[in-house]
């Protein structure tokens, strides 16, 4: 793995985490691309979109976050990885927790809830009413 742009910390980090998912890099195939987007001139002149593939599993990653092709490598890295892990342990917690939350959100209203909620609909009805002008009718 060549050097990152990052702290030597994070880098390390990533290597005990591909260490411990059993990802070599000799298993990791690397291309660049031009990025696309807002940019200007220097995304049409320099292919800082990081490509990788993991030819045991056949996932793919592009990443293209930053302008520096050293910082897109390394954060393509680890999106890789989550996506390995997430292949390997099934559900990630936090995508669990997120359907979890869409559950919650389409489940039917309780009958007190419900009569509650249409209570203070009636209640805020009864105050704008009371702020209306009497004209004459």
């Amino acid at each position: 793995m060549g050097a990152f742009p990052v702290s030597l910390e994070k880098a390390s980090q990533l290597a005990q985490r591909m260490a411990s998912l059993g990802v070599s890099e000799s298993e990791i195939e690397e291309s660049f691309v031009r990025s696309g987007g807002h940019g200007g001139q220097n995304v049409n002149k320099t292919a800082t979109c990081v490509m990788l593939v993991h030819r045991p599993t056949g996932l793919q990653v592009k990443c293209q976050e930053t302008r520096q092709q050293g910082l897109n490598r390394f954060i393509a890295r680890r999106i890789l990885l989550d996506k390995i892990e997430e292949k390997q342990k099934g559900f990630v917690a936090a995508e669990r927790a997120e359907i979890e939350r869409i559950r919650r959100q389409k489940r039917k209203r309780s009958r007190r809830a419900k009569q509650k909620m249409l209570a203070d609909k009636s209640h805020q009805s009864d105050k704008k009413a009371g702020r209306r002008s009497v004209g004459p009718e």
